[in-house]
């Protein structure tokens, strides 16, 4: 074992994650107790990667994966490569649904390869790993809850990514409609208008200073607080079903809105007794994670090895 590199296994735990919240474009975040297991350890030669649960049998299992990918761009930014390395992934969180599947591979594979560097955490403390994790993602709106837990704002500066947490009141009670079918961040964003009529963007500020305060203080408020027009109206015409679930919802009462991206859709209050959202789409109800992603020392246990997400209801 070379003398930079810790012998392993490491293991990270890491969130989903619905970003937006409506108004809060590229800005604010939730992480979700949804997680994905991933370990690593320095091999000999060579890349092999394991993926179990969503995504098994089409995510690349060589240098292309993004957790690898992340880990490279780490050992990178601390001073060298492995000989090889082992990963396995047990994943939970669906891919390409707007549930934040890639920060946790990129958080995960940030935190992975700063825990296998001796005295990787000293030389790249929690400030640099969003900065870095942000810089792969290319926005901090997923990444931070993700590496931090809770509810998240985040904003880029000049020298980088940066992000605050705050608590959530008591009464906001996170509901996920997951559809079957995906969606790709690069089509919803490319159906971004380049400039957006100044009464809206006015709006959307009002309305995301409200969702802070609504978050965090007053859950009764969260209805208004999660008017958008910024990003949700420009992307209806591309997930016509989703957009659809977010009107029935609101319709209904209920502060739903995109989750990310989309396709799937989050409620941030509970949904009226018997709603039914159909067929096509699963519901689950998932808990905030306070905690974000972690790091712990040995291989994946046997509980951390069971595909199917615990804490899910539908």
């Amino acid at each position: 074992m070379p003398k930079n590199f810790e012998a392993g296994p490491v293991r990270v735990r890491a969130p989903a994650t619905s970003a937006n919240l409506g108004p809060g474009f590229d800005a604010l975040g939730l992480a979700l107790g949804l997680h994905d297991d991933v370990s690593a350890e320095i091999a000999p030669s060579g890349v092999r990667v394991t993926v179990s649960g969503e995504g098994a049998g089409e995510l690349p299992t060589d240098d292309r994966h993004l957790v690898v990918r992340s880990m490279r761009a780490t050992f990178d930014r601390l001073g060298g490569q492995p000989s090889g390395l082992a990963v396995e992934c047990v994943n939970r969180i669906p891919q390409a649904r707007g549930l934040g599947s890639s920060s946790a591979a990129i958080v995960a594979g940030v935190l992975l390869a700063r825990a296998l560097v001796v005295d990787g955490e000293r030389r790249l403390d929690g400030a640099a790993v969003l900065r870095l994790a942000a810089e792969l993602e290319g926005h901090p709106d997923n990444v931070a809850p993700c590496l931090l837990g809770g509810f998240t704002i985040a904003w880029t500066e000049p020298s980088g990514a940066r992000a605050v947490t705050r608590p959530v009141a008591e009464g906001v009670r996170p509901t996920v409609f997951v559809p079957g079918g995906r969606g790709l961040t690069a089509v919803a964003r490319a159906a971004l208008p380049t400039v957006v009529p100044h009464g809206d963007a006015a709006l959307s500020a009002g309305r995301a200073a409200l969702l802070v305060h609504a978050l965090t203080a007053d859950p009764a408020l969260l209805l208004p607080a999660t008017l958008d027009r910024l990003h949700q109206d420009y992307r209806a015409d591309g997930m016509p079903e989703t957009a659809a679930l977010v009107s029935e919802l609101r319709e209904a009462g209920v502060a739903a809105v995109v989750s990310g991206a989309g396709p799937a859709v989050l409620a941030l209050s509970a949904p009226p007794e018997g709603f039914d959202a159909g067929r096509d789409w699963q519901v689950w109800r998932l808990p905030i994670d306070v905690s974000g992603a972690r790091v712990t020392r040995g291989r994946l246990g046997h509980a951390e090895r069971d595909p199917v997400a615990a804490g899910r209801k539908s």
